[in-house]
């Protein structure tokens, strides 16, 4: 496998997704490429951060004058229908 190929299929490697076939040459591959390597553990770290995330919410509050600030931006950049 290229680095090139390991790159096409890194989501599905990730994800438990290839034939065992396809995950041994990714293995073989991540062996010997240091530069793929990176690129795995990396984008790894990425799926984690991404995690931890997304479990953080808005209070409830903020969220609510968010929400009345975008009305009135909305409201604000309709066009006048009145003419």
């Amino acid at each position: 496998m290229t680095c090139e190929e390991l790159l096409t299929y890194l989501s599905s490697y990730i994800d438990h997704e290839l034939t065992e076939a396809l995950a041994q040459d990714a293995r073989l591959h991540l062996a010997t490429c240091q530069n793929c390597q990176v690129v795995l553990n990396t984008t790894q770290q990425v799926i984690l951060l991404g995690h931890g995330q997304a479990k953080r919410s808005i209070p409830a509050e903020r969220r609510e004058r968010l929400f009345a600030q975008l009305q009135a931006a909305l409201l604000d950049s309709e066009p006048d229908q009145t003419l």
